[in-house]
C-alpha cells in the first residue's frame, strides 16, 4: 500500500513498554520488589565473581626465626584466587541503601613458596606450590544510591570482607618437613584475601557508577524525537521495594529540554496483582500525549493513500455508486486520500485499555491528465482502542476502529451523500487498514534486553490514566498474552 505514515504513526502509542507507577505529569517511573532485589543481588554477585576470577593478590614476604637453624627468608608469590562459590547471600533496602551480604562462602587459592637460609658453613634453598581453602568467608557492602544532577549515583558504603579459617597445604620439595612454618603466614594470606577483595568490591561500584554517567539523559527515537530519561525522583527505599522515576516527556530532536520533579507517585505494591512480581513498570497518557504532540509538530502526522489490495477503490469507478457526480464528472479517472491531522490524537489509557482519538481532514483527489485536482474535503473523527502483549523480547499487539463520525467541509462536485461516504470509509477502513497495520503488530517490536535478560510471565494492567507492567525477569522465551484489568 501507499505510505501508511498516519496509521504506522499510531503503533507505538499501542505497544509502548511500560513502567511502575507515574504522576500526574507525564513520568515514567520504576519499581524493583523485594524478589527482584533478590534476583539483580544473584546477578550481581555471579558477575562480580566472574569478572574478579582469577583474582591475583599482592606477594607475601616474612622471616622467621627459627632454633637451631637461624633466620629463614620465606617468600609467597604469584598468589591467585582462581575459585569463589557463595552458599548463601541476602540484600535487604534501607534509609542507607541496599545491603548486600554473601555469607559462607568459599575460596580456593594457590600460590608459589621459597625459602632460604644461609649459615657460614652452607646456604639452602627450596620451593614448591601450595593450596589454600578458604572457608566461612563472608562479604558485606551496602550500595549507596542516590541521584544527582539527573543521573543515578552509586557509592559504596560499609564494604568489607571477613575470612572465618584457611587450610594451606603444601606440594613439592620437602613439603612435609616445612608446613608449619608455612603455617605462619596464615594470618598474612587472610589479611591479603580480606583487603584485596574489599579493595575490587569498591573498584567495581566505581566503575558502575562511572557507567552509570555515562548513561544518556536523552534516549533518541530516531531522527525525530527524544525520550527525557532524567532521574526525577528517587531512589526510594522501603524494606522490601527500590523505587525510581524519571521525567519520561518526549521533545523534538534539538529543542531545549527542560526537568524538574513534577509530583511523581511512585508504586505501590497494590498495583500488581502479585506481590511477588520482580518488576514494576508504567508509563502514563501523558508520556504518550508528549510523543504525539512532537509527532504532530515535525509535520508527520499525514497519510496519503494511492495504492490498495483493493485497488478498484483507487479509481472513481469504485466509487460510482457511492458518489455518483464523482464519477460523471471524471470516468475511470484515479484517485487517491490524503489524510491530513488537525490536532495532535489523543492517547488515553482507560480500563479496557488504550484509546486514540484522532481529528483529521480526508481531501479526495483526482488524478486528471496529469493533473492531480482536490475535489472534496471531508472532516473525520477516528477513535480506535488497542492493546498490547509481551514476550520475552518481543512486544505485540493489535488495534480496532471503535467509532468514526465523518462531515463534509467542502465539495466542488456538489453534495456527498454522507451516510454512504462514511459507511464506505468505515468498511475500507475495517476491512484493508486496520488487517494491515495489526498484520505489523501482530510480528511486534524487538525490546533491548539486558546482558541476556528479558522480561517473564509479563502482565499488562490498564487503568488510572497509566499502563502498568508487572513482570518477572530470566532467561528462558515464554510468550505472554495481554491482560486487561477489570
Amino acid at each position: 500500500m501507499g505510505r501508511i505514515k498516519f496509521f504506522i504513526f499510531l503503533i507505538p502509542f499501542f505497544l509502548i513498554s511500560p513502567s511502575t507507577e507515574s504522576g500526574e505529569n507525564g513520568f515514567i517511573s520504576f519499581g524493583i520488589s523485594q524478589t527482584g532485589l533478590e534476583f539483580a543481588k544473584d546477578w550481581m554477585i555471579n558477575t562480580a565473581i566472574s569478572s574478579l576470577i582469577p583474582l591475583q593478590l599482592p606477594q607475601i614476604e616474612q622471616s622467621v626465626k627459627i632454633p637451631l637453624v637461624g633466620k629463614v627468608r620465606m617468600v609467597l608469590s604469584d598468589i591467585v584466587i582462581y575459585e569463589v562459590n557463595v552458599s548463601s547471600s541476602v540484600a535487604q533496602p534501607g534509609e542507607m541503601g541496599v545491603t548486600i551480604v554473601a555469607s559462607g562462602a568459599t575460596a580456593g587459592l594457590r600460590f608459589d613458596w621459597s625459602y632460604s637460609y644461609s649459615t657460614w658453613l652452607f646456604e639452602f634453598s627450596d620451593s614448591g606450590v601450595a593450596s589454600v581453602q578458604v572457608e566461612g568467608m563472608e562479604i558485606g557492602m551496602t550500595l549507596g544510591l542516590y541521584s544527582q544532577q539527573g543521573t543515578l549515583r552509586l557509592s559504596p558504603q560499609d564494604c568489607g570482607c571477613y575470612v572465618n579459617y584457611i587450610s594451606i597445604k603444601l606440594d613439592g620439595g620437602a613439603s612435609w618437613l616445612y608446613q608449619g612454618i608455612v603455617d605462619y603466614f596464615e594470618d598474612d594470606i587472610v589479611s591479603a584475601v580480606e583487603d584485596t577483595i574489599t579493595n575490587k568490591v569498591i573498584e567495581a561500584v566505581m566503575k558502575l557508577d562511572s557507567s552509570f554517567q555515562s548513561f544518556s539523559k536523552e534516549i533518541t527515537f530516531g531522527d525525530i524525537a527524544t525520550l527525557n530519561a532524567t532521574v526525577t525522583d528517587g531512589p526510594i527505599m522501603t524494606n522490601t521495594s527500590l523505587l525510581i522515576g524519571i521525567d519520561g516527556l518526549f521533545t523534538q530532536i534539538g529543542s531545549e529540554i527542560t526537568s524538574g520533579s513534577h509530583g511523581i507517585s511512585l508504586l505501590s505494591n497494590s498495583s500488581c496483582e502479585s506481590p511477588e512480581k520482580m518488576v514494576a513498570i508504567s508509563v502514563h497518557e501523558n508520556v504518550l500525549n508528549s510523543a504525539s504532540l512532537v509527532y504532530f509538530n515535525t509535520n508527520k502526522m499525514y497519510w496519503i493513500v494511492d495504492n490498495l489490495p483493493e485497488q478498484k477503490l483507487m479509481n472513481t469507478a469504485g466509487w460510482r455508486f457511492i458518489i455518483p457526480t464523482l464519477y460523471k464528472e471524471y470516468p475511470n479517472d484515479e484517485i487517491s486520500l490524503n489524510f491530513s491531522l488537525l490536532s495532535p490524537p489523543i492517547i488515553e489509557v482507560e480500563n479496557e485499555g488504550i484509546v486514540a482519538t484522532i481529528n483529521s481532514d480526508v481531501f479526495i483527489n483526482v488524478m486528471d491528465a496529469g493533473e492531480v485536482i482536490p475535489v472534496a474535503c471531508i472532516s473525520m473523527e477516528i477513535e480506535a482502542s488497542g492493546f498490547a502483549g509481551i514476550s520475552l523480547s518481543t512486544i505485540a499487539g493489535g488495534i480496532s476502529l471503535s467509532k468514526l463520525t465523518m462531515s463534509l467541509k467542502w465539495s466542488e462536485i456538489g453534495t456527498l451523500h454522507m451516510v454512504l461516504v462514511q459507511y464506505a470509509m468505515s468498511t475500507l477502513i475495517k476491512t484493508v487498514i486496520v488487517p494491515v497495520v495489526n498484520l505489523r503488530l501482530q510480528i511486534g517490536y524487538s525490546l533491548p534486553d539486558f546482558h541476556g535478560y528479558g522480561l517473564q510471565n509479563a502482565s499488562i494492567v490498564y487503568g488510572d490514566s497509566k499502563i502498568i507492567v508487572c513482570s518477572d525477569i530470566a532467561h528462558a522465551y515464554v510468550h505472554i498474552p495481554h491482560r486487561i484489568s477489570s
